[in-house]
């Protein structure tokens, strides 16, 4: 039997706290082992307005299943990105599970970012004195990391992605006051009156007034450039997924500490220069992250598809437990 989960049944076994565990485990453990972090990210332009990809296989340390994820992203549907993830067994490949993927990315992607945002952000960032690698290392996800009154957070791009990050970063620090941009007026002031936050009318409006910018666009033209910044400022930029993608110019990259998911899958998807770390590197202590208050630090992970599988067997994990989801016999 193959358990079916939709949108509405993940929003109900899905919990921020849960997850941000769930991902940082995956961080410190998922290269253990000889498992392939980056696993393969298959690509293809369609003859329709989109394009079809494929994320095989999620592998972590200890989890005995794996996923295989496809998705369409047609940038002007509502939504945009829509597919499935299969959940298999390791032990003999059944299909334990089906579940909506637009959900699960979104959560892994806006989650995932909440937490390098939260360990490369600096202490002028509301971060506090503890927000280093050694406290992603050592402390549960869950922990708010005492600070003041917490960091101005600036958005561009109110979709699914922006407001899990920011749902996750609440989770992980104080936050001070929101401010956010989208090319849809109406977005974009839904996006802030669910967040306390004020609307600003550019990306540039959002860089000069946040501590912590959040960028999740589908821009193929860089929205800010190193002028648009000062020292200090932490970005998150989630449009590096696929080629042609870039939401950040190269002087400002060029001047920030780079970090990604993985380098070669990085490399490979366009963004525009090496990086210094990886997030893994930054969990588990092997490199320092931010050294200064002054420093400009950057963000920009492609996704991976062993963070499907840590959201995926959660999700099956309490749907099972708590009867959530619907079962069918595919092979009946």
């Amino acid at each position: 039997m193959t358990l079916l989960l939709t949108r509405g049944d993940l929003e109900t076994v899905l919990e921020p706290e849960t997850c941000l565990d769930a991902l940082r485990d995956g961080f410190l453990n998922a290269d253990a082992g000889g498992v392939p972090i980056a696993g393969q990210r298959v690509r293809t332009d369609l003859p329709f307005p989109g394009t079809a990809t494929a994320l095989i296989p999620g592998l972590l340390p200890g989890v005995p299943a794996y996923t295989v994820k496809v998705n369409a992203k047609f940038p002007a549907a509502r939504p945009a990105l829509r597919g499935v993830i299969c959940l298999h067994s390791g032990t003999d490949g059944a299909l334990l599970a089906l579940m909506d993927s637009a959900t699960v990315t979104a959560w892994r992607t806006g989650l995932a970012a909440a937490l390098g945002t939260h360990l490369l952000a600096g202490a002028g960032a509301g971060a506090g004195a503890g927000a280093g690698a050694g406290a992603g290392a050592g402390s549960g996800a869950g922990a708010v990391t005492e600070a003041g009154a917490g960091a101005v957070v600036g958005v561009i791009g109110a979709g699914a992605q922006a407001e899990l990050t920011v749902r996750g970063l609440g989770v992980l620090r104080p936050r001070g006051a929101l401010v956010v941009h989208d090319t849809s007026p109406d977005r974009a002031a839904e996006f802030a009156a669910r967040h306390s936050g004020r609307v600003l009318r550019s990306a540039a409006e959002v860089a000069a007034a946040a501590d912590i910018v959040l960028a999740a666009t589908w821009s193929r033209e860089p929205l800010l450039h190193l002028n648009d910044t000062r020292p200090g400022q932490h970005f998150t930029s989630l449009g590096v997924d696929e080629p042609g993608k870039a939401e950040l110019a190269a002087d400002l990259l060029d001047a920030a500490l780079l970090v990604v998911d993985d380098r070669e899958l990085a490399s490979r998807v366009g963004v525009l220069r090496a990086a210094d770390a990886t997030l893994g590197e930054i969990v588990r202590g092997e490199h320092p992250g931010r050294t200064t208050d002054t420093d400009r630090t950057v963000y920009a992970p492609v996704g991976l598809p062993w963070q499907d599988l840590a959201l995926a067997w959660t999700a099956y994990g309490r749907a099972e437990r708590e009867g959530v989801g619907r079962r069918v016999d595919l092979l009946a």
